[in-house]
């Protein structure tokens, strides 16, 4: 079965037609095919060797700023679309209650004060340790909390 390759998208026909690839560069005319013989030539083949490895480097430079270029507005347009998603499915978020929002604003933030290394002996081969912290709360009480090492 025929089919267009401008409209199938996996071709290379079709990249370059959406401009999703480079269509006018200087580098592309260096892959295109000759059909001229030519005399082997030792110093010829050096030279065309080196050039075709400096065509790649050149080629894949303006491929990564192509590419660049062409991705350059997906950050603020997915930004755009997680907004909209947002706001379209508001109604499946959890509901926060007022009663929730005002101990949220009233919870104490908590510093570390100080760590105390107290043995904790046990009756296996192993002894192990148990550190114990204590918290300083801004309203001036201490916490003890244990946390095990």
């Amino acid at each position: 079965m025929k089919r267009n390759p401008r409209k199938l998208r996996w071709t290379k026909a079709f990249r370059k037609a959406a401009g999703k690839e480079l269509v006018v560069d200087k580098t592309l005319l260096f892959a295109a095919r000759r059909n001229v013989p030519v005399r082997y030539n030792r110093e010829h083949v050096a030279t065309t060797l080196k050039a075709m490895k400096r065509v790649a480097e050149v080629r894949a430079r303006r491929e990564k700023v192509f590419y660049k270029n062409r991705m350059a507005g997906n950050k603020e347009r997915q930004r755009v679309a997680n907004h909209k998603l947002v706001a379209e499915h508001e109604h499946l978020l959890p509901r926060v209650r007022a009663s929730e929002k005002m101990v949220e604003d009233i919870r104490e933030p908590v510093e570390l004060v100080q760590k105390e290394e107290l043995p904790v002996f046990n009756d296996q081969k192993h002894k192990s340790r148990q550190l114990a912290r204590k918290r300083l709360l801004v309203g001036g009480r201490v916490v003890d909390e244990m946390d095990m090492d």
